[in-house]
Protein backbone atom coordinates (compact mmCIF):
# COMPACT_ATOMS: atom_id res chain seq x y z
CA UNK A 1 0.00 0.00 0.00
CA UNK A 2 2.56 2.60 1.09
CA UNK A 3 5.49 2.58 -1.27
CA UNK A 4 8.81 4.36 -1.12
CA UNK A 5 8.68 7.49 -3.20
CA UNK A 6 5.39 8.60 -1.67
CA UNK A 7 5.41 11.55 0.77
CA UNK A 8 2.90 9.71 2.91
CA UNK A 9 5.42 6.88 3.30
CA UNK A 10 8.02 9.27 4.71
CA UNK A 11 5.50 11.03 6.95
CA UNK A 12 4.04 7.87 8.49
CA UNK A 13 7.33 5.98 8.88
CA UNK A 14 9.54 8.91 9.90
CA UNK A 15 12.06 7.99 7.23
CA UNK A 16 14.41 10.34 5.38
CA UNK A 17 12.28 12.47 3.05
CA UNK A 18 14.85 12.33 0.25
CA UNK A 19 15.83 8.63 0.06
CA UNK A 20 13.31 6.87 2.37
CA UNK A 21 16.09 4.51 3.51
CA UNK A 22 16.65 5.40 7.17
CA UNK A 23 14.63 6.63 10.15
CA UNK A 24 15.30 10.26 11.02
CA UNK A 25 15.02 9.46 14.73
CA UNK A 26 17.58 7.82 17.00
CA UNK A 27 14.79 5.86 18.71
CA UNK A 28 11.84 4.85 16.52
CA UNK A 29 9.49 4.53 19.51
CA UNK A 30 7.87 7.93 20.17
CA UNK A 31 6.77 6.82 23.64
CA UNK A 32 10.35 6.88 24.93
CA UNK A 33 9.71 10.46 26.01
CA UNK A 34 13.34 11.30 26.81
CA UNK A 35 14.27 10.50 23.22
CA UNK A 36 11.26 11.97 21.41
CA UNK A 37 13.12 14.88 19.77
CA UNK A 38 16.50 13.20 19.29
CA UNK A 39 17.27 12.87 15.59
CA UNK A 40 20.23 11.85 13.51
CA UNK A 41 22.07 14.92 12.25
CA UNK A 42 22.25 13.51 8.71
CA UNK A 43 20.85 10.59 6.77
CA UNK A 44 23.29 7.69 6.72
CA UNK A 45 22.37 6.89 3.11
CA UNK A 46 22.01 10.15 1.20
CA UNK A 47 23.74 12.51 3.66
CA UNK A 48 20.72 14.86 3.87
CA UNK A 49 21.03 17.29 6.77
CA UNK A 50 17.72 17.13 8.63
CA UNK A 51 17.98 20.42 10.49
CA UNK A 52 18.15 22.60 7.38
CA UNK A 53 18.71 25.76 9.43
CA UNK A 54 18.84 26.62 13.14
CA UNK A 55 15.42 26.24 14.78
CA UNK A 56 14.06 24.62 11.60
CA UNK A 57 11.59 22.41 13.45
CA UNK A 58 9.93 25.35 15.27
CA UNK A 59 7.65 25.49 12.23
CA UNK A 60 6.41 22.02 13.15
CA UNK A 61 4.57 23.63 16.08
CA UNK A 62 2.10 25.14 13.60
CA UNK A 63 1.59 21.75 11.98
CA UNK A 64 1.21 20.21 15.44
CA UNK A 65 -1.71 22.52 16.14
CA UNK A 66 -3.56 21.31 13.04
CA UNK A 67 -2.78 17.65 13.69
CA UNK A 68 -3.88 18.05 17.32
CA UNK A 69 -7.17 19.58 16.20
CA UNK A 70 -7.72 16.62 13.85
CA UNK A 71 -7.14 14.15 16.70
CA UNK A 72 -9.44 16.15 19.02
CA UNK A 73 -12.24 16.28 16.44
CA UNK A 74 -11.87 12.55 15.80
CA UNK A 75 -12.08 11.86 19.56
CA UNK A 76 -15.18 14.04 19.85
CA UNK A 77 -16.92 12.41 16.90
CA UNK A 78 -16.19 8.93 18.18
CA UNK A 79 -17.22 9.76 21.75
CA UNK A 80 -20.33 11.80 20.96
CA UNK A 81 -21.74 10.30 17.78
CA UNK A 82 -20.66 6.68 17.87
CA UNK A 83 -20.61 5.95 21.60
CA UNK A 84 -23.31 8.44 22.60
CA UNK A 85 -21.37 10.13 25.41
CA UNK A 86 -22.48 13.29 27.15
CA UNK A 87 -20.69 16.54 26.36
CA UNK A 88 -18.57 16.28 29.52
CA UNK A 89 -17.60 12.69 28.71
CA UNK A 90 -16.70 13.74 25.16
CA UNK A 91 -14.49 16.52 26.56
CA UNK A 92 -12.76 14.02 28.85
CA UNK A 93 -12.26 11.72 25.84
CA UNK A 94 -10.59 14.61 23.97
CA UNK A 95 -8.23 15.34 26.88
CA UNK A 96 -7.29 11.66 27.26
CA UNK A 97 -6.75 11.34 23.50
CA UNK A 98 -4.51 14.41 23.38
CA UNK A 99 -2.39 13.15 26.28
CA UNK A 100 -2.17 9.60 24.93
CA UNK A 101 -1.26 10.63 21.38
CA UNK A 102 1.01 13.60 22.20
CA UNK A 103 4.25 11.78 21.25
CA UNK A 104 2.76 10.60 17.95
CA UNK A 105 1.44 14.09 17.17
CA UNK A 106 4.87 15.61 17.86
CA UNK A 107 6.69 13.17 15.56
CA UNK A 108 4.02 13.32 12.88
CA UNK A 109 4.23 17.12 12.86
CA UNK A 110 8.00 17.07 12.40
CA UNK A 111 7.66 14.55 9.59
CA UNK A 112 5.03 16.64 7.82
CA UNK A 113 7.08 19.83 8.26
CA UNK A 114 10.29 18.45 6.74
CA UNK A 115 8.32 16.89 3.88
CA UNK A 116 7.04 20.36 2.93
CA UNK A 117 10.59 21.30 1.99
CA UNK A 118 12.28 18.10 0.81
CA UNK A 119 11.00 15.72 -1.85
CA UNK A 120 11.84 12.13 -2.64
CA UNK A 121 14.62 11.72 -5.19
CA UNK A 122 15.01 8.23 -6.63
CA UNK A 123 18.23 9.27 -8.36
CA UNK A 124 19.98 10.54 -5.23
CA UNK A 125 23.56 9.32 -4.95
CA UNK A 126 23.93 7.23 -1.87
CA UNK A 127 26.82 7.93 0.48
CA UNK A 128 29.63 5.40 0.18
CA UNK A 129 30.31 3.37 3.34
Amino acid sequence: MLKKGNKLYSILTGSCPRCHQESMYLDKNPYHLGEIFKMHERCGHCNLKYKIEPSFFYGAMYVSYGVGIAFAVAAFVIAKLFIGSTLIQAFIAIVITMIAFMPIIMRLSRNIWINFFISYDSKVKLKKS
